[in-house]
């Protein structure tokens, strides 16, 4: 079994409990990528957007750091308000799918009821949701933090920082995992696209 197939073998085959199931393919769905910082969710979402325009499907991809500099304006990082954040997030995400795109969201989403509140807003519209954890190991994240934050954090020049000195909870049961430190970005592209083809989202 190659990487590809393996990556997208970790997807589980039916929607559990709970979950919304597929709806019609080709109609609107939310593709929540969580991980740590660094762990390559903005990397990969960019790359999977591409692929997905040049097959003619309507794409938007809603980082986390874009949506802060505009629609959370003033917001911190108290457990509060990163809730609020991805709470608005998940709104806008749930809205435009609904009406057939496909949104891509490379952000933190660091607690598990945050994200259950987003999956379950979802469910009560009929809008399917697809959650894809981004496994990356903390030390692969600090090696390739660019911006430096994880080496200020370890040193405690700044606080509450997420895998660090604020919780990460991992999900208990995404439909896919991808630990980009062993899989590469065509690898890790190839498994979302076979996600999203397995749940009949294309």
């Amino acid at each position: 079994m190659t990487n590809a197939q393996t990556a997208v073998a970790s997807a589980t085959g039916t929607a559990p409990a709970g979950r919304s199931a597929p709806a019609t393919a080709g109609t609107g769905t939310t593709l929540w990528l969580t991980g740590l910082p660094s762990a390559g969710k903005t990397t990969l979402a960019l790359a999977l957007a591409g692929v997905l325009r040049e097959r003619g499907a309507d794409v938007e991809v809603l980082d986390g750091d874009e949506v802060r500099t505009h629609l959370s304006a003033g917001l911190g990082f108290s457990r509060r308000d990163r809730e609020t954040q991805v709470t608005r997030i998940g709104y806008v995400a749930e809205l435009l799918a609904r009406h057939g795109v496909i949104v891509i969201v490379p952000v933190i989403a660091p607690y598990q009821d945050s994200r259950e509140k987003v999956r379950a807003h979802h469910d009560s519209h009929g809008t399917p949701i697809l959650q894809v954890h981004l496994s990356t190991p903390v030390e692969v994240c600090a090696e390739r933090d660019v911006k430096g934050l994880y080496a200020k954090a370890f040193r405690g020049e700044i606080s509450a920082m997420t895998g660090v000195d604020d919780p990460y909870e991992i999900p208990v049961d995404p439909d896919l995992r991808i630990d980009t430190s062993t899989l590469d970005q065509e690898t890790s592209v190839a498994a979302l696209l076979g996600l999203l083809l397995e749940r009949g989202r294309l």
